[in-house]
């Protein structure tokens, strides 16, 4: 089989774009005659005429046209792998992670980050995801793994670690009717309208976000939509919405124009999940997951030591060395609303800030 060089790729590629010689020769830094020649010896090697050049225009012929939709997400594919490896060799680091979050990041994430980079030298980069879609950029490959909240039912999906479940609140502005109240019952969410979350989060999530009906079936009201925490905020202020999050944004967002109420029936209903697509699993990942375990360990040992000072430490779990040593679960068990796992197995409260914002169900 004939290989083409990669300079004949790419000026194929820039010459469909340009439809211009000379344009092509000033982009890509090369005489125009080294253009045609690029060309012409890349259809001397497919065996026919790529493009068409008359003296008025230039345009790719049928074959050419079908040969750049071929080959151009491949080219384009290979490009983002060198540049990674260029930014990569750049910083240090032996590999990256490209973690998607929908929202700021906490303390105890970031700091579990760093360790990974300086014991693994693996870099974590981070992306913002949208806030209602917590599933597409993983199995679309923008990112190795996201940090969302749970159920996550999604077949392609394994759910590598389990953050500490959560009690939900509700946020209302401080001149709503129920703002004087210490906590509400599921049941009083009826009176409430709900924000839900936009995208093309599953219905299953979005119910498990933003409950439709409660225990009783009385329907719960939700006739707007938010695409970030702070638009959310906003609207809670108003007076005229109310919005589910869970303890950790509640304690980011303390404003005096905002009251939290912990809803009875929604204790330990919010946690979050470390995913990622199962057939893309990589040492780096479960080394991330690994290290999350560790901190929490480590949190577990600091808080007996403050409660009981005689406690014996907590054994330090050991560097997983096969799938079956990390807390790595399918995500078709997931329930709609998460169980609380073990605190020994959970951190307390590393929490990504829109994983508290709510959603409608279908």
């Amino acid at each position: 089989m004939h290989q083409a060089h990669l300079q004949q790729i790419e000026c194929l590629i820039t010459l469909a774009e340009e439809l211009h010689f000379g344009r092509t020769a000033e982009r890509l830094g090369l005489s125009q005659s080294r253009v045609s020649q690029l060309i012409a010896t890349l259809e001397s090697r497919v065996g026919a005429r790529l493009v068409a050049r008359t003296s008025r225009r230039v345009t790719l012929s049928r074959v050419g046209a079908q040969f750049v939709t071929e080959v151009r997400p491949a080219y384009r594919g290979l490009q983002r792998t060198f540049d990674r490896a260029r930014e990569r060799a750049m910083r240090g680091a032996l590999e990256e992670l490209r973690i998607g979050f929908t929202g700021m990041i906490y303390e105890e994430g970031t700091a579990t980050f760093r360790t990974l980079h300086d014991q693994l030298g693996v870099a974590v980069h981070t992306h913002d995801l949208p806030l209602g879609s917590p599933f597409t950029a993983v199995l679309d490959g923008e990112v190795d793994a996201a940090i969302v909240e749970l159920p996550v039912h999604e077949p392609e999906l394994t759910v590598g670690y389990r953050f500490a479940a959560q009690d939900q609140f509700i946020i209302l502005g401080s001149d709503h009717p129920l703002a004087e109240r210490q906590d509400l019952d599921f049941e009083d969410i009826a009176d409430l309208d709900l924000l839900h979350r936009t995208g093309d989060a599953p219905g299953y999530w979005r119910a498990a976000r933003t409950p439709p009906v409660t225990p009783n079936g009385l329907p719960i009201l939700s006739t707007a939509g938010i695409t970030t925490i702070q638009q959310g905020i906003s609207l809670v202020a108003s007076g005229q919405h109310a919005m589910l999050a869970c303890r950790p944004l509640t304690e980011h967002h303390q404003r005096g124009d905002l009251r939290h109420l912990l809803v009875h029936g929604l204790e330990a209903t919010s946690q979050l999940g470390l995913v990622w697509r199962t057939d893309h699993t990589t040492p780096a990942l479960f080394a991330l997951a690994d290290l999350l375990g560790r901190a929490n360990s480590m949190t577990s040992e600091e808080e007996a030591s403050c409660e009981t000072p005689q406690a014996s430490p907590r054994p330090r779990p050991k560097k997983p060395t096969s799938h079956r040593d990390v807390d790595v679960h399918r995500a078709e068990g997931e329930a709609p609303f998460a169980e609380p796992s073990s605190p020994t197995s959970t951190p307390r409260t590393p929490c990504v800030e829109a994983s508290h914002g709510t959603t409608s169900g279908p």
